[in-house]
């Protein structure tokens, strides 16, 4: 399937963590969409849920009306998710996960994204702030497959 043959959603919310429900609400239904069993929906709204709430913290050191972008498309064979800000630039070198073994509250949310999502880039060459994109590769379904 090419781009041209894909579905595409775009979302943009203020950073404030009371409107991370219409984005979860919406890959909820994508995914339903996609005929994706509802363990896999939870993984992959978690990860963005994720990465949302690490722009309100880290980009934009807590909410404000400043927006998220959120771009969805849809391909025969996977989810690509586009995040967006306009907060502070992150710095690669310092966007990692605590050890596991660091047993505390907080921390490993790179690790959840990086293990939910089969994809996990960020680019730098953005004009202002930060974007995001997370790539969920899709399972090819049995006919008979239930979820």
């Amino acid at each position: 399937m090419n781009r041209t043959d894909t579905d595409s959603i775009q979302l943009t919310i203020p950073a404030k963590p009371k409107y991370l429900r219409i984005i979860r609400m919406t890959i909820r239904y994508i995914c339903k969409t996609l005929n994706l069993n509802s363990g896999e929906t939870n993984l992959i709204i978690l990860a963005v849920d994720e990465a949302c709430s690490n722009i309100i913290k880290h980009a934009y050191k807590g909410p404000t009306h400043q927006p998220i972008h959120i771009s969805c498309v849809m391909f025969e064979d996977r989810i690509e998710f586009i995040l967006e800000d306009q907060g502070e630039r992150a710095n690669l070198d310092e966007i990692k996960s605590r050890q596991l073994d660091d047993i505390r509250p907080g921390g490993l949310g790179v690790h959840l994204i990086k293990t939910v999502m089969d994809v996990v880039t960020y680019e730098t060459n953005v004009e202002r702030g930060n974007s995001l994109k997370m790539i969920k590769f899709l399972k090819p379904r049995d006919i008979n497959d239930k979820n």
